[in-house]
Protein backbone atom coordinates (compact mmCIF):
# COMPACT_ATOMS: atom_id res chain seq x y z
CA UNK A 1 0.00 0.00 0.00
CA UNK A 2 1.19 3.38 -1.09
CA UNK A 3 2.19 6.02 1.98
CA UNK A 4 -0.52 8.90 1.98
CA UNK A 5 2.09 12.12 1.00
CA UNK A 6 1.61 15.69 0.77
CA UNK A 7 5.06 16.09 -0.86
CA UNK A 8 7.08 13.78 -3.24
CA UNK A 9 10.91 14.52 -4.40
CA UNK A 10 11.48 12.47 -7.89
CA UNK A 11 15.16 11.70 -8.54
CA UNK A 12 14.34 11.40 -12.44
CA UNK A 13 16.64 9.01 -15.13
CA UNK A 14 15.71 8.51 -18.35
CA UNK A 15 12.76 6.84 -19.94
CA UNK A 16 8.83 7.03 -19.16
CA UNK A 17 9.37 5.77 -15.49
CA UNK A 18 9.54 8.79 -14.09
CA UNK A 19 6.64 10.15 -15.89
CA UNK A 20 4.44 7.26 -15.47
CA UNK A 21 5.35 7.89 -11.37
CA UNK A 22 4.69 11.12 -11.18
CA UNK A 23 0.81 10.59 -12.74
CA UNK A 24 0.06 7.52 -10.32
CA UNK A 25 1.38 9.80 -7.24
CA UNK A 26 -0.98 12.67 -8.53
CA UNK A 27 -3.71 10.00 -8.81
CA UNK A 28 -3.03 9.06 -5.40
CA UNK A 29 -3.37 12.60 -3.83
CA UNK A 30 0.26 13.96 -3.43
CA UNK A 31 -0.38 17.38 -3.78
CA UNK A 32 2.92 18.67 -4.41
CA UNK A 33 5.98 16.99 -6.65
CA UNK A 34 9.45 18.17 -6.55
CA UNK A 35 11.86 16.66 -9.50
CA UNK A 36 15.41 16.67 -9.74
CA UNK A 37 16.30 15.47 -13.35
CA UNK A 38 19.81 15.82 -15.40
CA UNK A 39 21.49 16.48 -18.40
CA UNK A 40 21.19 14.05 -21.20
CA UNK A 41 19.11 11.67 -19.04
CA UNK A 42 15.57 12.89 -18.16
CA UNK A 43 13.02 13.42 -20.78
CA UNK A 44 12.06 17.33 -21.14
CA UNK A 45 8.54 16.26 -20.43
CA UNK A 46 8.95 15.43 -17.15
CA UNK A 47 9.74 19.18 -15.97
CA UNK A 48 6.51 19.93 -16.87
CA UNK A 49 4.89 17.46 -14.45
CA UNK A 50 6.72 19.32 -11.52
CA UNK A 51 5.58 21.82 -9.18
CA UNK A 52 9.58 22.35 -8.58
CA UNK A 53 12.21 21.26 -11.01
CA UNK A 54 16.21 21.06 -11.25
CA UNK A 55 18.63 19.70 -13.78
CA UNK A 56 22.02 18.58 -12.56
CA UNK A 57 24.64 17.09 -13.69
CA UNK A 58 24.76 13.14 -12.71
CA UNK A 59 26.95 13.11 -9.90
CA UNK A 60 26.17 16.35 -8.41
CA UNK A 61 25.22 15.16 -4.96
CA UNK A 62 25.26 18.25 -3.08
CA UNK A 63 23.39 19.62 -5.11
CA UNK A 64 21.22 17.15 -4.91
CA UNK A 65 20.36 16.93 -1.35
CA UNK A 66 20.37 20.98 -1.28
CA UNK A 67 17.57 20.97 -3.28
CA UNK A 68 15.25 18.80 -1.58
CA UNK A 69 16.28 20.47 2.04
CA UNK A 70 15.47 23.97 0.15
CA UNK A 71 11.83 22.84 -1.31
CA UNK A 72 11.33 20.84 2.49
CA UNK A 73 11.41 17.15 0.31
CA UNK A 74 11.87 13.79 3.25
CA UNK A 75 10.43 11.56 0.85
CA UNK A 76 11.97 10.94 -2.71
CA UNK A 77 12.03 8.48 -5.54
CA UNK A 78 14.21 7.89 -7.69
CA UNK A 79 12.55 6.44 -11.02
CA UNK A 80 14.12 5.98 -15.01
CA UNK A 81 17.69 4.92 -15.65
CA UNK A 82 20.86 6.43 -15.37
CA UNK A 83 22.64 5.06 -18.79
CA UNK A 84 25.58 3.12 -17.29
CA UNK A 85 28.12 4.65 -19.24
CA UNK A 86 27.68 7.82 -17.26
CA UNK A 87 28.41 6.14 -13.60
CA UNK A 88 32.20 5.91 -15.33
CA UNK A 89 31.83 9.89 -16.85
CA UNK A 90 30.51 11.23 -14.01
CA UNK A 91 32.08 15.43 -13.13
CA UNK A 92 31.21 15.20 -9.29
CA UNK A 93 30.57 17.72 -6.90
CA UNK A 94 32.40 17.89 -3.73
CA UNK A 95 29.91 16.02 -2.16
CA UNK A 96 29.84 13.32 -4.75
CA UNK A 97 33.42 13.41 -5.07
CA UNK A 98 33.98 12.23 -1.66
CA UNK A 99 31.59 9.58 -1.70
CA UNK A 100 33.14 7.93 -4.78
CA UNK A 101 36.46 7.70 -3.03
CA UNK A 102 35.11 5.72 -0.63
CA UNK A 103 33.46 2.98 -2.40
CA UNK A 104 35.55 -0.08 -2.73
CA UNK A 105 33.58 -1.09 -5.76
CA UNK A 106 32.00 1.21 -8.46
CA UNK A 107 28.84 -0.07 -10.18
CA UNK A 108 25.00 1.16 -9.92
CA UNK A 109 23.98 -0.74 -6.94
CA UNK A 110 27.24 0.24 -4.93
CA UNK A 111 26.61 4.02 -5.68
CA UNK A 112 22.91 3.91 -5.57
CA UNK A 113 23.03 2.45 -2.34
CA UNK A 114 25.61 5.58 -1.08
CA UNK A 115 23.53 8.05 -2.82
CA UNK A 116 20.46 6.63 -0.71
CA UNK A 117 22.78 6.72 2.95
CA UNK A 118 23.75 10.28 1.81
CA UNK A 119 20.26 11.60 1.29
CA UNK A 120 18.86 9.69 5.14
CA UNK A 121 21.68 11.97 6.29
CA UNK A 122 20.32 15.46 4.79
CA UNK A 123 16.39 14.14 5.81
CA UNK A 124 15.58 12.55 2.53
CA UNK A 125 14.05 9.15 3.05
CA UNK A 126 13.73 7.09 -0.25
CA UNK A 127 10.95 5.01 -0.95
CA UNK A 128 11.12 1.73 -3.15
CA UNK A 129 10.79 2.64 -6.67
CA UNK A 130 7.89 0.53 -7.34
CA UNK A 131 5.50 2.84 -4.81
CA UNK A 132 2.48 4.23 -6.41
CA UNK A 133 2.84 1.52 -9.23
CA UNK A 134 2.11 -1.55 -7.29
CA UNK A 135 -0.66 -2.55 -10.22
CA UNK A 136 2.23 -3.02 -12.56
CA UNK A 137 3.49 -5.35 -10.79
CA UNK A 138 2.46 -9.20 -12.57
CA UNK A 139 1.25 -12.15 -10.88
CA UNK A 140 2.03 -15.41 -11.67
CA UNK A 141 1.28 -16.53 -15.09
CA UNK A 142 0.41 -15.80 -18.82
CA UNK A 143 0.10 -12.10 -18.95
CA UNK A 144 -0.19 -11.22 -22.78
CA UNK A 145 0.14 -12.68 -26.71
CA UNK A 146 0.11 -16.46 -27.64
CA UNK A 147 0.05 -19.19 -24.93
CA UNK A 148 3.42 -20.89 -24.32
CA UNK A 149 4.67 -24.30 -25.94
CA UNK A 150 5.88 -27.03 -23.37
CA UNK A 151 9.40 -26.05 -24.85
CA UNK A 152 9.32 -22.26 -24.44
CA UNK A 153 7.77 -23.29 -20.58
CA UNK A 154 10.85 -25.51 -20.16
CA UNK A 155 13.58 -22.60 -21.79
CA UNK A 156 11.50 -20.26 -19.27
CA UNK A 157 12.51 -22.30 -16.27
CA UNK A 158 16.15 -23.09 -17.64
CA UNK A 159 16.54 -19.09 -17.94
CA UNK A 160 15.15 -18.51 -14.30
CA UNK A 161 17.56 -20.89 -12.84
CA UNK A 162 20.57 -19.20 -14.35
CA UNK A 163 19.39 -15.62 -14.35
CA UNK A 164 18.58 -16.14 -10.66
CA UNK A 165 22.39 -17.24 -10.49
CA UNK A 166 24.23 -14.43 -12.80
CA UNK A 167 22.13 -11.56 -10.96
CA UNK A 168 23.69 -13.30 -7.33
CA UNK A 169 26.96 -12.63 -8.96
CA UNK A 170 26.20 -9.20 -9.78
CA UNK A 171 27.34 -9.90 -13.62
CA UNK A 172 23.32 -9.23 -15.15
CA UNK A 173 19.79 -9.93 -14.90
CA UNK A 174 18.95 -11.21 -18.18
CA UNK A 175 19.90 -14.56 -20.12
CA UNK A 176 18.48 -15.86 -23.79
CA UNK A 177 17.66 -19.46 -24.37
CA UNK A 178 16.65 -21.59 -27.14
CA UNK A 179 15.95 -24.77 -27.13
CA UNK A 180 17.67 -25.69 -23.63
CA UNK A 181 20.83 -24.12 -24.20
CA UNK A 182 21.92 -20.03 -23.18
CA UNK A 183 23.28 -18.34 -26.01
CA UNK A 184 23.26 -14.90 -24.44
CA UNK A 185 23.63 -13.52 -20.62
CA UNK A 186 23.42 -9.87 -20.45
CA UNK A 187 26.32 -7.96 -18.35
CA UNK A 188 27.15 -4.30 -18.31
CA UNK A 189 25.84 -3.57 -22.01
CA UNK A 190 22.54 -4.22 -20.93
CA UNK A 191 18.91 -6.26 -21.86
CA UNK A 192 18.79 -4.88 -25.38
CA UNK A 193 22.08 -5.77 -26.46
CA UNK A 194 21.85 -9.31 -25.05
CA UNK A 195 18.60 -9.49 -26.91
CA UNK A 196 20.44 -8.69 -29.97
CA UNK A 197 22.94 -11.08 -29.40
CA UNK A 198 21.03 -13.76 -28.10
CA UNK A 199 18.55 -13.30 -31.15
CA UNK A 200 21.23 -13.35 -34.15
CA UNK A 201 23.02 -16.22 -32.19
CA UNK A 202 19.69 -18.41 -31.62
CA UNK A 203 18.25 -17.34 -35.24
CA UNK A 204 15.39 -15.77 -33.85
CA UNK A 205 12.56 -17.58 -32.11
CA UNK A 206 14.56 -17.19 -28.69
CA UNK A 207 13.27 -16.92 -24.94
CA UNK A 208 13.85 -13.98 -23.02
CA UNK A 209 14.29 -13.83 -19.48
CA UNK A 210 14.78 -11.38 -17.09
CA UNK A 211 14.45 -11.52 -13.04
CA UNK A 212 15.75 -9.57 -10.24
CA UNK A 213 18.66 -10.01 -7.46
CA UNK A 214 18.02 -12.23 -4.65
CA UNK A 215 18.25 -9.43 -2.24
CA UNK A 216 17.03 -6.96 -4.61
CA UNK A 217 17.34 -3.31 -3.40
CA UNK A 218 13.81 -1.85 -4.89
CA UNK A 219 14.68 1.81 -3.92
CA UNK A 220 17.30 1.99 -6.78
CA UNK A 221 17.06 -0.71 -9.11
CA UNK A 222 14.00 -2.29 -10.13
CA UNK A 223 13.60 -4.75 -13.27
CA UNK A 224 11.84 -3.07 -15.71
CA UNK A 225 9.57 -4.20 -19.60
CA UNK A 226 8.04 -1.47 -21.32
CA UNK A 227 7.09 -0.90 -24.85
CA UNK A 228 10.56 -0.34 -25.80
CA UNK A 229 11.74 -3.87 -24.61
CA UNK A 230 8.63 -5.21 -26.64
CA UNK A 231 10.30 -3.52 -30.06
CA UNK A 232 13.17 -4.15 -29.22
CA UNK A 233 12.05 -8.31 -28.69
CA UNK A 234 10.26 -8.00 -31.93
CA UNK A 235 13.48 -6.56 -33.74
CA UNK A 236 15.47 -9.53 -32.51
CA UNK A 237 13.36 -12.22 -33.02
CA UNK A 238 12.07 -12.70 -29.79
CA UNK A 239 9.05 -14.88 -29.04
CA UNK A 240 8.94 -14.97 -25.24
CA UNK A 241 9.48 -12.51 -22.32
CA UNK A 242 9.23 -13.87 -19.23
CA UNK A 243 9.69 -11.78 -16.12
CA UNK A 244 9.36 -12.53 -12.60
CA UNK A 245 6.39 -12.03 -10.60
CA UNK A 246 5.76 -9.76 -8.40
CA UNK A 247 9.36 -8.33 -8.98
CA UNK A 248 9.17 -6.51 -12.24
CA UNK A 249 7.36 -3.25 -13.56
CA UNK A 250 5.38 -3.49 -16.57
CA UNK A 251 5.51 0.10 -17.73
CA UNK A 252 2.26 1.51 -19.50
CA UNK A 253 1.26 -2.23 -18.60
CA UNK A 254 -2.05 -1.53 -20.73
CA UNK A 255 0.15 -0.62 -23.87
CA UNK A 256 2.57 -3.28 -23.09
CA UNK A 257 0.07 -6.40 -23.13
CA UNK A 258 -1.66 -4.33 -26.22
CA UNK A 259 1.89 -4.38 -28.10
CA UNK A 260 3.25 -8.00 -26.88
CA UNK A 261 -0.34 -9.17 -28.45
CA UNK A 262 0.11 -7.58 -31.95
CA UNK A 263 3.87 -8.91 -32.46
CA UNK A 264 2.86 -12.09 -31.37
CA UNK A 265 5.05 -11.92 -28.92
CA UNK A 266 4.02 -14.08 -25.32
CA UNK A 267 4.69 -12.21 -22.04
CA UNK A 268 4.71 -14.35 -18.99
CA UNK A 269 5.33 -13.81 -15.49
CA UNK A 270 7.31 -16.22 -13.60
CA UNK A 271 8.59 -17.39 -10.32
CA UNK A 272 10.73 -20.40 -8.22
CA UNK A 273 7.73 -22.73 -8.69
CA UNK A 274 8.31 -22.84 -12.57
CA UNK A 275 11.68 -24.72 -11.39
CA UNK A 276 9.29 -27.16 -9.77
CA UNK A 277 6.77 -27.63 -12.47
CA UNK A 278 9.74 -28.49 -14.91
CA UNK A 279 11.88 -30.44 -12.63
Amino acid sequence: MAPQLDSLGIIAGNGRYPVLLAEAARARGVARIVIAGFSGETASEVEKLADAYTKLRVGQLGGLCSFFQEQKISQAIMAGQIAPGNLFDLIPDLKGALLLARLKERNAETIFAAIAAELKKCGVELLPATTFLEDSLPEPGHIAGPGLTAQQIEDVALGFRIAKECSRLDIGQSVVVKKGTVVAVEAFEGTDAAMERGGKLGKGDVVLVKVSKPEQDFRFDVPVIGTRTIDKARECGVKVIACEARRTLLLDRKLVEEQAARARISLYAADESILKETS
